[in-house]
């Protein structure tokens, strides 16, 4: 996976987020804040990234994905 094709999976995998509808996204602001999800939302988004990479995310590296750009860096 190229450092271009990540952000693109990333915001990819924000779709399990009702809020978005499509909405740009602020690679620097919390996804919390930005889409408003919730922790079953969040859980679905960690979930989408692990399928689509094959990475496992351990559930103490949760708090490292608070907003985009820091799931891609």
């Amino acid at each position: 996976m190229t450092d271009v094709e990540l952000p693109d999976l990333v915001a990819r995998s924000y779709a399990v987020a009702p809020e978005r509808e499509g909405e740009p996204i602020d690679p620097k602001k919390s996804s919390r804040a930005q889409f408003r999800i919730d922790s079953i939302d969040f859980l679905n988004f960690v979930i989408g990234l692990h399928q689509a990479t094959g990475v496992e995310i351990l559930e103490r590296d949760y708090p490292n994905l608070r907003g985009p750009e820091r799931c891609v860096y």
